[in-house]
C-alpha cells in the first residue's frame, strides 16, 4: 500500500514507503510501538494535543526515520496524527515517503485554511497526515520560531491529537531550539557506535540552556549478543534512555 499526497490541484502522487514502520522487520516494528507506549507514559494527559519534536545531535542518527514511524505507530493506534518536516535546510520526509515536496510547512506558514488539510491525509491510513518541508526559505530558524508558527501549530491542535515535528540537529543549528517553546517536549536521537560522547553532551546541554523538556532518548543501530538491534532499558542520567532496534 502507497502514501498519497494531493496537491493544490488534487493530483496524487502514491508509492512505497521503505523507511515506513509497517516495511520493517517484526522487532523493529515491535521497538516503534514500544516507544509509543513510552511515550504515552511520558506525556500529560491533560492536553488536548501532544505536540513532540524529534531531533538528534548530528546528522546521519535517524531522527527522520524516527519521527515517521512514531507518527506511523500512533496513528495505527487510533489517534488522529501529523507528522510535519520541520527541518527547513534538508528536509528528507517527502524523499523517505517518495511524496510530493510541495506544497509544504513554508507554504502554509504564508497562508493555512483548515480544508487545505485534505490534502496531506495518507492513503495508507485516514487518521495520518503529513506536512512536508516545502520550498526551501533562507530563514528557517525565524520561520520556526516565529508567530505565524506559533498560531498555525494552535490551529492545528484542534484538529490532530499529536503533532509529531522532524527537527534539524541541535549541534548544527538552532532551529529545533527556534520552535521548542511551542511543543510539549522534545525526543532526542542517538545512534550508536556513531555519535560521539562530546556531541551528545553538547546536545544535551543547548536543550539544557533552551529548557527544553526532553521525553526521552532513542538508540538506533543498538547492538546486543541477540543479533544487531537493541531494546528499550536503562535510564541514562537524566533521560530516559530508550534503546531500540531501529
Amino acid at each position: 500500500m502507497g502514501f498519497m499526497n494531493k496537491d493544490k490541484n488534487g493530483a496524487a502522487f502514491e508509492q512505497g514507503a521503505k523507511a515506513l514502520h509497517k516495511n520493517l522487520n517484526f522487532t523493529a516494528t515491535e521497538q516503534y510501538k514500544l516507544l509509543r507506549t513510552n511515550l504515552d507514559f511520558t506525556l500529560p494527559q491533560d492536553s488536548k494535543c501532544h505536540i513532540v519534536g524529534v531531533t538528534s545531535s548530528i546528522r546521519g542518527e535517524g531522527k527522520s526515520t524516527t519521527a515517521i514511524n512514531l507518527s506511523y505507530v500512533i496513528a495505527e493506534k487510533g489517534g488522529k496524527v501529523l507528522l510535519i518536516d520541520g527541518d527547513l535546510r534538508l528536509p528528507s520526509v517527502a524523499k523517505k515517503m517518495q511524496i510530493s515536496a510541495t506544497p509544504g510547512l513554508t507554504n502554509l506558514l504564508m497562508r493555512f485554511e483548515s480544508r487545505q488539510l485534505v490534502s496531506f491525509q495518507s492513503s495508507i491510513l485516514e487518521n495520518w497526515y503529513i506536512i512536508p518541508a516545502g520550498n526551501i526559505p533562507p530563514n528557517p530558524s525565524e520561520l520556526l520560531g516565529s508567530a505565524k508558527m506559533e498560531k498555525l501549530l494552535e490551529i492545528l491542535s484542534e484538529e490532530f491529537d499529536y503533532i509529531i515535528i522532524d527537527l534539524p540537529p541541535v549541534n548544527i543549528v538552532s532551529d529545533a531550539l527556534a520552535i521548542s517553546r511551542y511543543i510539549t517536549g522534545m525526543i532526542l536521537v542517538v545512534r550508536e557506535e556513531y555519535t560521539e560522547k562530546k556531541e551528545l553532551e553538547a546536545c544535551s546541554r543547548q536543550l539544557g540552556l533552551s529548557n527544553v523538556k526532553v521525553l526521552g532518548c532513542v538508540m538506533n543501530g543498538a547492538k546486543t549478543g541477540s543479533g544487531s538491534y537493541g531494546k528499550y532499558r536503562r535510564y541514562y542520567k537524566k533521560y530516559k534512555y530508550y534503546r531500540s532496534e531501529i
